[in-house]
C-alpha cells in the first residue's frame, strides 16, 4: 500500500489530494460544532471567541485525521479535477440563483433568522425584552413561526448545528453571506460523496457521480437555501470515508507517526503493533465523533447512526470471537459515537427543548429503539463466544446469500406496489395537525385534484425518488445493494457493510414514513442526507459492475466503454429532465431587499406591535433580530386576525411611558387606520416554490408580502 507523500519535496498524487478533499468539509464541520457548542451554551458564541476556537479545533482534527493519510483513492489528475470542477459548478450555479428566504413561511427563514441572531447575539434563549413595552402585558405576545415561547424567553424552533454554521457566514458577508453558506455546502457535499465513490467504487467513477448527484432537484432545491439537509450529509458521508480509511491504515500499518513496515517473521512486537494501529484508531475516533455529531445538524441523525452503533459493537465482537485485527477499530468508533451523540443530545436539551416536546411523538420512541440497540448491542458483545459458532453455521447455509439478495428486491418491489395496496392518511389530534390538513386541501385544489385533506401521500415515496433521479438509478442501486448483499453474506467485501447498511436503513425508513408536508419540492428534502446520494454511489457501482461483466463475458475494450458511456447518459437524463423545470428560477427574491428596507424604516428606540396574525408569523423575528429592534405581536381573541383596540391603545401609552417609539405593523393599511397615517414599507411580488402533491414541480408560484407601519399620534385612539 503506498503513501501519498513518498517524501517531503514531492507534491501529493491526484487521489490523495481527492481523498483529502473529501474528508476535510467532515472534519472542519466537526471541530467548528465542537467549539461552538460549548461557547453558545455559555452566552459566548461570538466572532471574537468562536472563530479562533472554531478555526482551531478545525485545523487539530485535520491534522490529526489526515497526517500520513493512506492511499485510499488512486485517481488521475483528469479524474480528480472533473470532480472539483463539478463542485466548484455547483457552488457557483447555485450562488448565483440562491434564494433569499428570510421572511418566516416554512423552515429556511426560521434557520436563517435563527442564525442571525446567534451570529448578532451569541446566546440563547432570546429575552422578551419586556421593558420596552412598559413591562409585562396579558395582552403581549413575543412567540412566532418557528420560535417558541418556552420558560419566560423565546426559544428558537430546531437543533442548533446548522445556524451555528450559517452564522459563519453572517459574520464574514451579513445576510449575503448567510444566504451564500448553502451554495457552499452543496459544493462541499458533492466533494463528499464522490470521495467515498473513489473509494468503494473506483476514482473513474466519482466524477459521474458528481454530476448526477448535482444536477438532480433535491439537491439543487437544499444547496440554495438555509436547510440542515446538507451539513447532515457531509457528516454521515464524510464519517463513513473517514473510517474506510482507518481500515486501510490498519491493513497497511500507516500510523499518525509515520509508516512502519511490517516486520518480516514472528509475532510483532507489542510496541510496534500499538503503533501501527494509532493511526487507525485515531481514524476510527473521529469518524465516530463526526457519525455522532450529525445529532446536532439533524435530530432525525440519531436514526441515521443508529447502524453505526450496531457495525461497532460487531467490531467488538469480531475481536472478542477471533482477534480479527480490524475488531480493534470497534470501541474508538464506538467511544467518538457517544462523545458526539452526547453533544448532540445536550444541544438538543438545552438549547431545542420545546423543539423536542414538539416532536416528542416520534423522539420518544426513537430515544427507546437507541436504547434497545445499545442494550442488544452490549449483549452481543458480550455473548460472542457463544453465539459466534451458531452464526457460522447460519451463514454456511447453502441458499442463504440468495435469499438474503433476493430479500432486498422484495423490499423494492413492495415500495413500488405500495400505491395499488396503500393509502396513507392521518387523522388530526393536535392544532398542527389541524393546520396541515387544511395546507393540503388548498394544496389539492390548487393542483385540481381530489379534496381528501387527511391523505399524506406516503405511499407514493419511492416514486418521490423515481422523479428526481430517473427509474435507471433505482433500477442500478437495486442491482447493486442485491449483489453486495450476497457478497456479504458469503463474507466477502466486508467494506461495504456500513455503507450499505446506513443507506439501507435510512432509506426503508425515510421511505416508509418521510414524517413531512408532501408537497414538492419541500418533501424532496427528506431525501437528500442519505437517499439520494446512497442510491447514486449504489448506482455507479452497478454501471461498473455491467462493465465488468461485459469483460468476463469476453467484450472487448470498445464495447465496455460503449457500454459505460450509454450508462452515464442514461443516469444523467433522468435528473436534468426534471431539474429543468425549476433549475433557473431563483425563489423569493428581494426579501434581503425588503428587509433592509423595512429595517431602515423604523424610527430609532422603536418598540415594534405586531397587530395582525400573518404579518406576526412572518416578521416579528426578522424585526426582533435583523432589525435589532424589541418586537412583540398583540394577542388577539380566538378566531379574530387583528387584537382588540383598548389592548392595542394601552400598549402604545405603556411603550410611550417607558420613553420609547411605539410602531405598529399590519398587512393591510385600513388594520392600522384607527391608531394613526399607516405608511407602505414592504412591497414584494417575487417567486414561490411550486406545491405539486402528485408530479415532480415543472415551475414556481408567485408571492406577494405587503408590510404597512404606522407611528400612532400621541392623542390617538380608536
Amino acid at each position: 500500500m503506498r503513501i501519498g507523500w513518498s517524501d517531503r519535496t514531492r507534491r501529493p498524487s491526484a487521489g490523495r489530494v481527492l481523498a483529502v478533499l473529501s474528508t476535510v468539509p467532515a472534519l472542519a464541520l466537526a471541530g467548528w460544532l465542537l467549539a461552538g457548542l460549548p461557547l453558545l451554551m455559555l452566552g459566548w458564541f461570538r466572532p471574537v471567541a468562536a472563530l479562533p476556537l472554531g478555526l482551531l479545533a478545525a485545523v487539530l482534527l485535520c491534522r490529526y485525521g489526515l497526517r500520513r493519510l493512506p492511499e485510499t483513492v488512486e485517481a488521475t489528475a483528469w479524474q480528480t479535477g472533473g470532480v472539483v470542477a463539478v463542485a466548484l459548478g455547483s457552488a457557483v450555479f447555485n450562488g448565483l440563483l440562491a434564494g433569499e428566504q428570510l421572511l418566516i413561511r416554512r423552515d429556511p427563514a426560521t434557520y436563517a433568522q435563527y442564525a442571525v441572531w446567534l451570529a448578532g447575539h451569541g446566546s440563547l434563549p432570546i429575552p422578551y425584552q419586556e421593558a420596552a413595552f412598559g413591562g409585562p402585558d396579558p395582552a403581549l405576545r413575543f412567540d412566532s413561526m418557528g420560535f417558541y415561547d418556552f420558560g419566560g424567553a423565546v426559544v428558537p424552533q430546531f437543533m442548533p448545528g446548522p445556524p451555528m454554521i450559517q452564522a459563519l457566514g453572517h459574520w464574514l458577508g451579513g445576510l449575503s453571506g448567510l444566504l451564500l453558506v448553502p451554495a457552499v455546502l452543496g459544493a462541499l457535499a458533492v466533494l463528499v460523496l464522490s470521495g467515498l465513490v473513489a473509494r468503494l467504487v473506483g476514482a473513474r467513477w466519482a466524477p459521474l457521480a458528481a454530476l448526477i448527484f448535482a444536477i438532480s432537484l433535491p439537491i439543487l432545491y437544499t444547496s440554495r437555501t438555509t436547510f440542515s439537509e446538507m451539513p447532515s450529509l457531509i457528516m454521515i458521508f464524510g464519517g463513513l470515508a473517514l473510517l474506510y480509511d482507518a481500515r486501510v491504515r490498519l491493513r497497511s500499518g500507516i500510523t499518525g507517526l509515520g509508516y512502519l513496515p511490517p516486520v518480516p517473521s514472528g509475532e510483532k512486537p507489542g510496541l510496534i503493533r500499538a503503533a501501527q494501529s494509532y493511526g487507525a484508531i485515531a481514524g476510527a475516533d473521529l469518524a465516530g465523533l463526526v457519525f455522532g455529531l450529525a445529532v446536532l445538524v439533524r435530530i432525525d441523525g440519531l436514526r441515521d447512526v443508529l447502524p453505526v452503533l450496531v457495525y461497532a459493537g460487531l467490531l467488538i465482537a469480531m475481536r472478542r470471537a477471533d482477534g480479527r485485527d480490524e475488531g480493534r477499530l470497534g470501541l474508538p468508533l464506538l467511544c467518538g459515537l457517544t462523545v458526539g451523540t452526547g453533544l448532540g443530545l445536550a444541544g438538543a436539551y438545552f438549547l431545542s427543548r420545546p423543539y423536542l416536546g414538539y416532536l416528542s411523538g416520534s423522539v420518544r420512541p426513537l430515544l427507546l429503539i437507541c436504547g434497545a440497540v445499545v442494550l442488544l448491542t452490549l449483549l452481543t458483545a458480550a455473548l460472542t463466544p457463544v453465539l459466534a459458532p451458531v452464526l457460522r453455521r447460519i451463514v454456511r447455509i447453502r441458499w442463504l446469500p440468495e435469499i438474503a439478495a433476493g430479500l432486498v428486491v422484495l423490499v423494492v418491489l413492495v415500495f413500488a406496489a405500495r400505491p395499488w395496496l396503500q393509502t396513507v392518511t392521518r387523522m388530526p389530534l393536535t392544532v398542527d395537525d389541524v393546520l396541515n390538513a387544511g395546507f393540503i386541501e388548498r394544496t389539492q385544489q390548487a393542483n385540481g385534484l381530489a379534496v381528501e385533506p387527511y391523505r399524506l401521500y406516503y405511499e407514493e415515496s419511492l416514486y418521490w425518488v423515481i422523479w428526481y433521479v430517473g427509474v435507471p438509478v433505482v433500477v442500478l442501486a437495486t442491482l447493486a445493494a442485491a449483489l453486495l448483499t450476497r457478497r456479504l453474506v458469503r463474507r466477502r467485501g466486508f467494506g461495504w457493510l456500513l455503507p450499505l447498511a446506513v443507506i439501507g436503513w435510512t432509506t426503508v425508513a425515510t421511505l416508509l414514513l418521510p414524517s413531512i408536508t408532501p408537497d414538492h419540492p419541500w418533501a424532496s428534502r427528506r431525501l437528500v442526507p442519505v437517499v439520494i446520494p446512497g442510491l447514486i454511489l449504489l448506482a455507479v457501482w452497478g454501471l461498473r459492475w455491467l462493465r465488468e461483466k461485459a469483460r468476463r463475458v469476453g467484450y472487448g475494450l470498445r464495447v465496455q466503454n460503449g457500454l459505460a458511456a450509454v450508462g452515464a447518459v442514461v443516469l444523467l437524463v433522468p435528473p436534468v429532465i426534471t431539474s429543468a423545470g425549476t433549475a433557473f428560477t431563483p425563489v423569493e427574491r428581494g426579501e434581503r431587499a425588503a428587509v433592509e428596507a423595512l429595517c431602515a424604516a423604523l424610527p430609532s428606540r422603536a418598540s415594534v406591535l405586531v397587530v395582525e396574525r400573518v404579518t406576526g408569523d412572518r416578521f416579528t423575528q426578522v424585526v426582533r433580530g435583523t432589525c435589532g429592534v424589541p418586537t412583540a405581536r398583540v394577542a388577539f381573541r380566538q378566531g379574530a386576525d387583528i387584537p382588540a383596540p383598548a389592548d392595542v391603545t394601552r400598549l402604545v401609552g405603556r411603550v410611550r411611558a417607558a420613553g420609547r417609539v411605539p410602531v405598529l405593523l399590519a398587512v393591510k393599511a385600513d388594520q392600522l387606520a384607527l391608531y394613526g397615517d399607516p405608511a407602505q414599507v414592504v412591497k414584494l411580488v417575487t417567486r414561490q416554490d411550486g406545491r405539486s402533491l402528485v408530479a415532480p414541480p415543472k415551475g414556481t408560484w408567485s408571492m406577494a408580502v405587503d408590510v404597512w407601519m404606522t407611528v400612532p399620534d400621541a392623542g390617538s385612539a380608536p
